[in-house]
């Protein structure tokens, strides 16, 4: 399976607070990416955040000599012609080193962007916008003419170093974004739903997928929290931390921004939670060691997966039999996290690109080599 990492801003211990919060900067995030290649990550998401994803990967690739760097790209915000050369450009720079996840986004994200499409509007854009993309980065001239787009002569000054051209991830909870991703793509991503929720998509989109001559090119990944301990004691109190700081003031505004939304998978989200804090954090306990807290502060993905080592290992397990086969995980903070999860959970699970292997600093195994503490 692949496991990525996260590699966007806000950050921090409780980074929902300005106490709690971290400083962002170019050397952080050098740090960040760093530490992700060298624990042995499949590679880093770098989603909508603080900072542009673009610039952030671009500006990361010196840094990083083996991750996969998961780029977000908002259909609406640039030609198909423009980002097929960013696309094309970063995956020279990175020597194939470049995944491309397209955010179909929301209306309250659109307006911001000076962009007032309805929710289905934005899909039928985006299914033109990805048969476009996928022209031009096979090496196509592209001629069409669509409902939104209409492309004349477009073609790309050079190709992009993976052949065919750099995978595309995807997601939607929305039956018009399930075909979508059938139609189009090749890494499907839910945010964290339980298990069974997330095999009932995995169907119905290889389904659909079946209907192209797809169904077999089509993978299937999970977003998720992860809060890992050695012990399931120390897991839960560590998500009571978390819960603790979770003040009135930033769950009002966080339900606020969300209410409304668009967007199904942030519908779905919200109802894990309902928006209320309970007394007992266990309450929002959706599944074995699956808790939907976060979300009471954060918009998008709120899940976490809390619990011993065992315990997330046979949660992930249980992803993995209902079809998920890559898992994009984070913690708070990021770096710490990143070391604890790679080194409690990555070493046991079968992911693609292990970490290079270097020197040990246990003693006890320098010792058994015959090295000799000087008096």
């Amino acid at each position: 399976m692949d496991v990525l990492w996260y590699l966007t801003g806000p950050d921090g211990r409780y980074p929902w607070r300005q106490d709690g919060a971290r400083p962002l900067n170019y050397a952080y995030f050098q740090q960040l990416a760093r530490a992700v290649d060298h624990l042995g990550f499949t590679g880093a998401l770098l989603a909508t955040g603080t900072h542009d994803a673009w610039v952030q990967g671009s500006a990361l690739i010196p840094y990083t000599d083996q991750f996969q760097h998961l780029v977000a790209a908002h259909p609406q915000f640039v030609s198909p012609t423009l980002l097929a050369k960013m696309i094309t450009t970063f995956d020279q720079f990175s020597r194939g080193r470049l995944r491309v996840n397209i955010v179909n986004g929301d209306a309250k994200l659109m307006a911001q962007n000076g962009i007032h499409l309805s929710h289905d509007e934005r899909y039928a854009y985006t299914d033109e916008y990805l048969t476009v993309l996928t022209r031009l980065l096979e090496g196509e001239r592209v001629d069409f003419k669509g409902e939104h787009l209409h492309i004349v002569d477009g073609g790309l000054p050079l190709e992009p170093y993976q052949k065919p051209r750099p995978p595309l991830w995807f997601g939607g909870s929305s039956e018009a974004a399930h075909r979508v991703a059938a139609k189009h793509i090749d890494t499907y991503l839910s945010w964290g739903e339980t298990p069974e929720q997330a095999e009932v998509k995995v169907r119905d989109v290889r389904a659909l997928a079946a209907e192209y001559g797809r169904a077999d090119k089509i993978r299937f990944g999970i977003r998720l929290y992860v809060i890992v301990r050695e012990t399931e004691q120390e897991a839960w109190a560590a998500a009571q931390d978390l819960y603790d700081r979770m003040d009135e003031k930033s769950i009002i505004g966080a339900q606020e921004y969300v209410s409304g939304i668009d967007s199904v998978g942030q519908q779905r989200m919200s109802a894990l939670h309902g928006g209320r804090k309970p007394a007992d954090l266990r309450e929002l306990e959706i599944a074995p060691n699956l808790w939907s807290g976060i979300g009471l502060v954060r918009h998008g993905p709120g899940t976490a997966l809390v619990g011993s080592t065992e315990q997330v290992l046979a949660r992930i397990q249980g992803y993995r039999d209902a079809g998920i086969d890559v898992l994009i995980a984070s913690g708070m903070p990021l770096l710490e996290e990143a070391y604890r999860f790679g080194e409690l959970v990555l070493p046991r699970l079968p992911v693609t690109r292990a970490a290079e292997q270097g020197a040990t600093s246990a003693w006890t195994k320098a010792r058994d080599s015959g090295w000799k503490e000087t008096p």
